[in-house]
Parts: C-alpha cells; structure tokens; sequence
C-alpha cells in the first residue's frame, strides 16, 4: 500500500455517537419517577387550588368528571330499556302479522326470467318478480307480483304469504329475527351513550373556549395602555 493512503476502515455502526454503546446508569444513582395518570379527583383537587384558573376551567373539570361517573352508569340502563322497548314492538308486530297474513299457493301466470348463469350460486340467490294468481284469506281470488326463483315455467306454484287486504307480504317475523333486531336496537342505546356525552362535551368546551378568548380580548383591552411605552 502507498505511504500516506490510510487502510480502509469498516462502515460505522448506525447507533447514534456512542459508537453502538449503550449509556449504563451508575450504581445508586436516582431513576426518574415514571408519571402516573392523575384521578379525576385528584386533577379536580389541583385545579381548584391552582391561583391562575378560570371559573370555566372549573367548569370543564366539573363536567368531564360528571360524564366520567354517568356515562358507565347510564349506558347499560340505556341499553336495557332500549332493549326491552324493542323486543315488545317486534313481539306484538308479530303477533299482529301473524293474525293478519296467511300463507298460500299462488300459480305462475307468465315463465319467470331465465338467469344468465344458470346452476350459479348467484342464481340461487337471485329472485325474479313475476305475476301470480292465488286466493287471500277472505276467500277472493287475487293477482299480483311475487319474487320466484328463475325458470319457473307458466303453471307452476309456489308459497306466499297474503294479508287480509290480498296484498303479497313477507312472513311474520320469526324468533330469530325479533331477536337481532332487539339485539341491534340496545347495541345502538348502549353506543349513542357515550357518543352523546363526547359531543356534549366537546359542544360546552368550545363555547366555553370562544368565551375564554372574548374574555381575554376584554382583559387585554384594559391591560395594553399600561405596557405601551410612550413616544
């Protein structure tokens, strides 16, 4: 190797300056105190003795310790209510349908639409609205639109359901469906709880805040005359 030319070095590890070492605390020295999230009680307790604080800031304090204590009582109560007032609709919806609609045999008066994918599991989903003939419950014969499965030739017969007014209607609502619905409306009470109280909070803090500014603009107004510094 040429006089002068250092010898190559290896690329530096990438650990910051210390050259990859690590900082070792020494023996009995002091650690810093990790911080604890304070309690509401404790923060409120701190913010009434604090000589610089607002009557709004108390405010604020008051309120977010409110929803911090009603919110997880008032939301399982919302949703029970919510639930129970569900499940006596639903039940009495029911039992009203049930006595209003009837299941009968209605014939196909037209072929029903033959589908683009036939033997598809789309097909099997899907329904066609076609013109059938059936009977309502008073005994008078009816025409009307039913959804049927595709390729029904004319003639064939399938099962609806009719009201006493010969209108085509859907079964009564079984269990199953009484019960997600119950089960949809209390998880909707139980959700809009605490949504309610964020947006009432947040609703009061910034008309409370817009106050703080008006306020300020107010006590700045007083205060300017006496920093200016004449010319």
């Amino acid at each position: 190797m040429p006089a002068g030319i250092p010898r190559p070095q290896p690329p530096p590890d990438d650990r910051g300056d210390l050259g990859g070492l690590r900082p070792v605390p020494l023996a009995g020295a002091p650690t810093a105190p990790v911080p604890r999230p304070a309690s509401p009680r404790t923060a409120l307790r701190r913010l009434r003795g604090n000589p610089l604080r607002r009557r709004t800031d108390l405010l604020r304090a008051w309120l977010a310790l409110a929803l911090f204590l009603v919110v997880p009582a008032a939301a399982p109560v919302a949703m029970f209510l919510a639930g129970d007032t569900a499940y006596r609709h639903y039940t009495d919806a029911a039992e009203r349908q049930k006595g209003d609609r009837r299941q009968t045999t209605a014939v196909l008066a037209h072929d029903a639409p033959r589908h683009p994918e036939p033997g598809s599991a789309e097909e099997r989903r899907t329904r066609y609205p076609v013109e059938v003939r059936f009977t309502d419950p008073g005994g008078q014969a009816r025409t009307a639109k039913a959804d049927v499965t595709p390729g029904l030739p004319v003639g064939s017969t399938v099962d609806v359901w009719a009201d006493v007014h010969g209108r085509i209607t859907p079964p009564p609502l079984t269990t199953d469906q009484i019960r997600s619905r119950t089960m949809g409306w209390a998880i909707l009470a139980f959700l809009a709880v605490p949504a309610l109280a964020a947006t009432a909070c947040a609703t009061t803090s910034r008309v409370l805040h817009r106050r703080d500014l008006k306020a300020w603009d107010r006590a700045w107004r007083a205060t300017s005359p006496h920093w200016t510094t004449p010319t």
